[in-house]
């Protein structure tokens, strides 16, 4: 019998629990900081109208019960709060346990490395393998979508690909091995698309801006908006170039939505259907509207997204101006509000 530990409570940590909790010699323990509102059984509804009915073997708020004899240990957590989990853990993983993040790219791995000792191996997946949403906490959430692959890395194991074999199994789809750490936790996804949005939107000419309305944070995205994320990108790119990562492993921005300017680069960011009536982080005051920093658009791209692309530029010396203008206005805000 396998025993897998799920660390956080949220939409996945709900959704991954349940689904692995119904396969074969697998036990699934979860530690969250409320165990006494999750139930024994939990149910997964997903897309095929299917309800999966998984049962929980140990539900804690304590790490030591909680990670008794895991194998793999799985963080569903924010960027902000994995560094914290990573040090309660700390005493109960050893080089029997595989200790990894469900989505890589908030610094999983780059707090992993320096806080967990160096015989712990470590894994992490590139993006999230699906797509969850709580419906009842602790008792029952949905599963609105599956990756048809799921990209992974792992480090300090020598049998890479028995762990590969391992997680396909688990997770129903192809896993595909990246090459290292870099490739699962840099990405020009969030932490570059977000930033550059809000930067256009909240900072430079509009910082203080008073709005009379919600902005719907894609559909009304800008050219000026994309011609940021686009330079932010090129600036991103030089620094792969000299990072130990294959060459195309990350579409550049303006591939990756099918676009070859600014311009229809707005354009396809807000016509995809995907994103419509998204709004922005934004508050109501008595005349208007304003910039909510303690949203997580701030609180998690900023410090656990963007920071690790901007701390590499900088160690390697790579010139990114566009970078450093919105890090440091977007950093400058988080911090304000801490």
């Amino acid at each position: 019998m396998m025993t897998i530990c799920i660390c956080g409570g949220g939409s996945l940590g709900h959704v991954i629990a349940g689904y692995l909790s119904t396969k074969r010699d697998v036990s699934v323990n979860i530690l969250t900081q409320r165990p006494q509102l999750w139930a024994r059984e939990l149910s997964i509804h997903t897309p095929e109208k299917h309800t999966l009915c998984g049962r929980l073997n140990i539900v804690s708020n304590n790490p030591e019960e909680a990670l008794q004899n895991a194998s793999i240990v799985l963080l569903c957590l924010p960027g902000y709060a994995i560094k914290s989990e990573l040090i309660k853990i700390r005493p109960y993983v050893n080089e029997r346990t595989f200790v990894g993040s469900v989505f890589s790219s908030t610094g999983f791995f780059f707090e992993a490395l320096e806080i967990l000792d160096s015989n712990v191996p470590l894994w992490g997946f590139q993006r999230v393998p699906f797509i969850a949403r709580t419906e009842q906490y602790g008792q029952s959430a949905h599963l609105l979508g599956y990756k048809s692959i799921h990209n992974i890395a792992v480090e300090r194991y020598n049998d890479k690909e028995g762990f590969r074999c391992l997680i396909e199994s688990l997770f129903g789809a192809p896993v595909n091995l990246l090459n290292n750490f870099y490739e699962a936790s840099l990405t020009n996804s969030n932490p570059l698309l977000h930033t550059s949005r809000l930067y256009t939107m909240f900072g430079g000419e509009n910082e203080g801006k008073v709005f009379n309305r919600m902005i719907l944070f894609y559909e009304e995205w800008t050219k000026e908006a994309a011609q940021l994320l686009i330079n932010m990108d090129n600036e991103f790119f030089k620094l792969l170039k000299l990072l130990p990562v294959s060459e195309g492993y990350l579409a550049p921005i303006l591939d990756y939505y099918e676009s070859y300017d600014a311009e229809s680069l707005a354009n396809k960011l807000s016509s995809i259907q995907g994103f419509k009536g998204i709004t922005s982080p934004m508050k109501q005051i008595d005349n208007g509207w304003v910039p909510d920093f303690s949203s997580r658009y701030f609180t998690e791209d900023f410090p656990y997204g963007l920071r690790y692309i901007w701390e590499l530029a900088h160690k390697y010396q790579v010139d990114v101006p566009h970078i450093d203008m919105v890090y440091e206005w977007g950093i400058s805000k988080v911090n304000a509000i801490s």
